[in-house]
């Protein structure tokens, strides 16, 4: 009965967003005056009318060119503040004036100021608001107050773009506009070109959008937008305003290439001193193209993903896989469809051969590893995604990565070739339907395909939210089906999971509650990310906020949390757990929080033995902690963070704490440094497999000791060139004190086991060094293109001995093999329309 409810939602789902797309939710008024501001009939919603350019102005943060001091345009202000003080007017005067002509869009603003020396304008990267004041707009072209697009402009002149959608924000998006800012007696000027081809719109004579501008006085945490945005409603892009008076506006041809060449030259260490060097020479083309008004197709040829940030590897004692942020640009841009219901992980796209892992067991007497590539080379990437005018979001995802081998050599010198992952394609196919009232369903089909006899893997979701008129109450929820099949498409491996939940989402007093199923079968980890499955959960939250200022303090944020677990087969219970947090910020700009987790009864866990019905009772226990922020406006901020978990169970305990101060030496420098302490005391976890034996389970008390150190400095030449470093030490350490059996009621018994080898070595201590730099050097030489130098250097080390203090740790992994590689890129912007302008001129 529970696999059929999962069968018709998914079914059901695309027929659905088709049916709704038909119809038109957004609402328009017309007949408004072109000479004043207005109020519509929806509230406090304000109406900003436009008119179109004569001549546009050139972008230099003045405001004395023609187009401005001669336009009859009427301009934006009255700004309220969002923070520290909802409600109330802000304390500087900001005038807005927007204007068009048949390529861009033309935004002015004027910050006033009454300390005008004041003005924080801290130097920054681009996507980097820093410290310093900033002034954006935000546009919503189709007005489902869901998505949108936001385009910030610092003191200092650096840009961020930002898309906004139902899922939140993605500032890795990037688009190619102008803007200028400039310091005056009375404040300063924000300065936009914003071209067309930037937006997606509706092809219509007439255009109405929503629009919304908002404003950051850095020194007094002051943001203000023009719009009335309150804090207690769920949302902010649909408490925007109106911009109308957008006539006869062509959506422009959007065609766009990112030619790149790079160079790279590699040292490392090979063995007994023997060292490496290598070199190499790529190029490709990244290509944009608006297949029409609404819709773009990307397209990667010939990666290159080697200036990446490097991965902070760890220590993996756990039974779940680590997850690894996305650093490549194709997969972080425009890719917010393809995240609905959770199903995609795009690391797994051009990530770790599935077959890594297995060479080792397949060497014979005399063999051993020549090589064995951690990744995959992703050969291409397309993708293509957009919305409807009756806002229905289309995103189609394919990427086809190259086979992987391995190489093994014998005592002879002869080699052969281990197949580690075959040729594979990964294609997502999503349908997002826009509902009034903030609402959506959408519907995704992830599939894998591997050439050969290796398996193949479907999986279909769906999600949805539900809000009523005043956006006060909201239902969502998720379902999916994952299938795995076999080369011949036979005895599919079903498996299904789905999680509603619904509750009251704006105003003071908020509270949720959830239930979700996932069965023992469901995974959907082939092209996503899933730690655990056989689960069934429910749950409440309820919280309560103060958004106004109050005594000492601008705002206070608390909540508290039950959830009850059970295990989805054979349905035996496995955790209860009980939470609370509350957080605030003073009136001197100090944020601080603190928070508790308990779980009050004994915990069955399922998942550590790494055997499927078999379980490790876990002892009840206390978790409480807290952090606090300084206030970043100081030269010298400092952040910190502890918590303490204590454990029935004989002197078991957690300990951790960090602390990350920050130093802003002037507009230009910047240091962080952040240090991060983990201490599990008697801890207890799964060690190995006695003789190979699923049956006889080994557990270990052990003491887990880790040290984290991250120094980051940055220094800003210009707002189009900086240099960037990033140097990170991780070190790790697990040693083992007594060993146990797992008995089948879940509990520890004594064992014989030593793990120990003949030689009397220890075989799982463990010890794990990952030492890492990033230095980057990027110039942006011209709007879209960009010239990066990068340096990066890698040690790992592993081993069993155990017991050295730090320094002699640090030592010694700095002497270990290290990694050297220097890579310089190239990449140019080519707009194809540009191009036909000079040359029809």
């Amino acid at each position: 009965m529970k696999n059929l409810l999962i069968y018709c939602l998914l079914l059901q789902a695309p027929f659905l967003l088709l049916a709704a797309s038909a119809e038109e939710f957004c609402e328009t008024e017309t007949g408004t005056s072109r000479n004043r501001i207005t109020y519509t009939n929806k509230g406090e919603q304000k109406e900003l009318v436009t008119q179109r350019l004569i001549k546009p102005p050139k972008i230099d943060g003045s405001l004395t060119d023609e187009a401005w001091t001669s336009a009859t345009t009427p301009l934006a202000d009255g700004f309220i503040q969002i923070e520290p003080q909802p409600g109330v007017p802000s304390r500087q005067k900001t005038e807005v004036y927007v204007m068009y002509d048949d390529n861009a869009l033309y935004i002015v603003a004027h910050l006033h100021d009454t300390m005008p020396d004041s003005i924080m304008h801290q130097l920054s990267r681009r996507d980097d608001l820093g410290n310093t004041d900033w002034f954006g707009v935000v546009v919503d072209a189709y007005q489902d107050g869901l998505n949108g697009l936001g385009f910030i402009l610092t003191a200092a002149g650096v840009q961020t773009d930002i898309k906004y959608t139902a899922q939140g924000e993605e500032v890795a998006w990037n688009a190619v506009w102008q803007s200028a800012a400039l310091r005056n007696e009375q404040g300063w000027v924000a300065e936009m070109r914003i071209p067309f081809s930037a937006f997606r719109f509706a092809n219509a004579d007439k255009q109405t959008w929503n629009i919304n501008f908002v404003r950051l006085v850095r020194r007094y945490r002051e943001k203000s937008a023009w719009n009335e945005i309150k804090p207690e409603i769920s949302g902010f892009l649909n408490q925007s305003g109106k911009l109308s008076g957008l006539d006869d506006i062509q959506a422009p041809v959007r065609l766009f290439f990112y030619p790149y060449v790079s160079a790279n030259a590699e040292h490392q260490y090979v063995k007994d001193g023997e060292s490496g060097f290598s070199k190499g020479f790529n190029a490709g083309m990244d290509i944009k193209y608006g297949i029409n008004d609404a819709f773009t197709l990307d397209m990667t040829l010939v990666p290159d993903f080697g200036q990446t940030q490097s991965d902070n590897q760890v220590l993996n004692l756990s039974p779940f896989e680590v997850r690894f942020n996305e650093n490549r640009q194709f997969f972080t841009e425009g890719t917010e469809l393809f995240g609905k219901a959770g199903l995609f992980y795009s690391r797994r796209i051009g990530g770790r051969p599935s077959g890594y892992y297995s060479v080792q067991e397949q060497l014979q007497e005399g063999e051993t590893i020549s090589s064995n590539p951690a990744e995959v080379q992703l050969l291409n990437s397309t993708k293509v995604s957009g919305r409807t005018p009756g806002g229905l979001g289309i995103g189609v995802l394919n990427s086809i990565t190259a086979p992987s081998h391995a190489t093994i050599k014998n005592s002879e010198n002869q080699t052969r070739k281990v197949l580690t992952q075959p040729l594979t394609n990964y294609n997502i196919f999503v349908l997002d339907q826009n509902l009034k009232n903030n609402s959506y369903v959408s519907f995704i089909n992830t599939n894998v395909y591997r050439n050969g006899t290796a398996p193949e893997a479907n999986v279909s979701g769906t999600e949805f939210r539900l809000a009523n008129k005043t956006n006060t109450y909201a239902i969502n929820g998720t379902a999916a089906l994952s299938q795995q099949y076999n080369n011949s498409f036979t005895n599919p491996g079903l498996g299904y999971q789905y999680n509603i939940s619904g509750g009251k989402i704006s105003g003071n007093t908020q509270f949720n509650v959830w239930h979700g199923i996932m069965s023992n079968t469901y995974n959907h980890n082939d092209l996503g990310y899933l730690t655990i499955n056989n689960l069934v959960s429910s749950g409440a939250q309820f919280r309560y906020n103060i958004y106004k200022p109050f005594g000492r303090f601008l705002n206070l944020f608390t909540s508290a949390r039950v959830e009850y677990l059970r295990i989805y087969k054979p349905g035996a219970f496995q955790n209860f757990s009980v939470s609370s947090e509350a957080w605030t910020t003073t009136r001197k700009q100090l944020s601080t929080g603190l928070w508790t987790w308990i779980e009050p009864v004994t915990t069955y866990d399922y998942y550590e033995p790494r055997v499927q019905g078999r379980y490790y009772t876990f002892p009840k226990n206390y978790n409480v902690g807290g952090w606090f922020s300084s206030n970043y406006d100081k030269r010298f901020a400092l952040d910190g963070r502890a918590n303490y978990r204590i454990f029935n169970d004989n002197g078991r305990h957690n300990l951790n704490f960090g602390l990350s101060p920050v130093v802003r030496a002037s507009n230009k420098l910047q240091f962080r440094f952040d240090f991060d302490s983990y201490n599990f005391i008697k801890d207890v976890g799964f060690v190995t497999f006695r003789d190979g034996k699923e049956t006889d389970i080994i557990f270990g008390r052990r003491n887990v000791h880790t040290i984290e150190n991250v120094f980051s400095a940055n220094y800003i030449f210009t707002n189009r060139m900086g240099l960037t470093f990033r140097m990170r030490h991780y070190f790790s350490e697990a040693v083992y004190q007594k060993y146990y059996y797992l008995q089948n009621n879940g509990l520890l018994a004594i064992t014989d086991y030593t793990g120990l080898n003949e030689e009397g070595e220890t075989l799982h201590n463990a010890s794990f060094n990952a030492f890492n730099i990033d230095m980057v050097y990027t110039w942006q030489f011209a709007p879209g293109s960009e010239m990066s130098v990068v340096w990066k250097n890698a040690i790992y080390r592993f081993t069993r001995k155990t017991g050295s203090g730090y320094a002699d740790n640090l030592q010694r992994t700095l002497g270990n093999d290290q990694t050297n590689n220097l890579s310089i890129k190239i990449l140019y912007f080519i707009d194809y329309l540009s191009l036909k302008r000079k040359k029809t001129a």
